[in-house]
């Protein structure tokens, strides 16, 4: 049951599509399968790491995320805003064969960071931790399940969503992907303004 709810916690955490949700898909659009589910493991890692934080004790979690909220907040939104502006236009849509291993580990390393400097997924999965009864697991072995369990859980959505758009990939017109690009790289624009106007008034209040 513990490991069924943190499965459950994972894909809570990965199904909202923003702005990594965009990003995957327009990696799996240019590049195939593979890059979408790198993008995927990146993403799934960094929530195992939250999830380890957060069965470590929520008193070290909130005191970690009050110290380091304002400079995630700054560096996620700007982070952000350069994927957003180098994504708007996509490069051409190449088989899954050729991507290299440093396009999928760069893709990897990529989501990894911009998950951990998402402020709304940090206080998001707080929130569900709490809510599905989590916080209650104690000891190593129990820390160890919800860590695979969220880990299984946000992994499956990214192989589904990568999947499902991999094989829609080559009956759609050509003109979609740029589409897609422009969207994803406006919603990216979109909420790495809005990271960087919440630390701004962070800032105003702290001063």
């Amino acid at each position: 049951m513990l490991f069924l709810k943190s499965l459950i916690l994972g894909l809570a955490i990965a199904a909202p599509l923003g702005p990594i949700g965009a990003l995957c898909i327009n990696r799996t659009l240019e590049r195939g399968f593979r890059a979408g589910v790198a993008g995927g493991l990146g993403t799934a890692l960094a929530d195992a790491l939250y999830a380890s934080l957060a069965a470590a004790g929520f008193a070290v979690f909130a005191s970690l995320l009050a110290r380091v909220q304002l400079p995630l907040m700054v560096a996620g939104g700007l982070f952000l805003l350069w994927l957003g502006l180098t994504g708007m236009r996509p490069r051409p849509p190449r088989p899954a064969a050729e991507v290299g291993a440093r396009d999928l580990i760069g893709t990897t390393l990529a989501t990894f960071a911009l998950t951990m400097t998402n402020p709304m997924t940090i206080l998001s999965f707080a929130a569900l931790f709490a809510g599905l009864g989590l916080a209650a697991a104690s000891g190593p072995g129990a820390a160890v399940v919800v860590v695979a369990g969220v880990f299984t859980g946000s992994m499956l959505w990214w192989v589904v969503l990568s999947g499902g758009v991999a094989l829609l990939r080559h009956r759609l017109p050509p003109a979609f992907a740029l589409w897609v690009a422009r969207i994803s790289g406006a919603v990216l624009i979109g909420f790495g303004l809005w990271a960087l106007a919440s630390a701004a008034r962070q800032l105003a209040g702290a001063g």
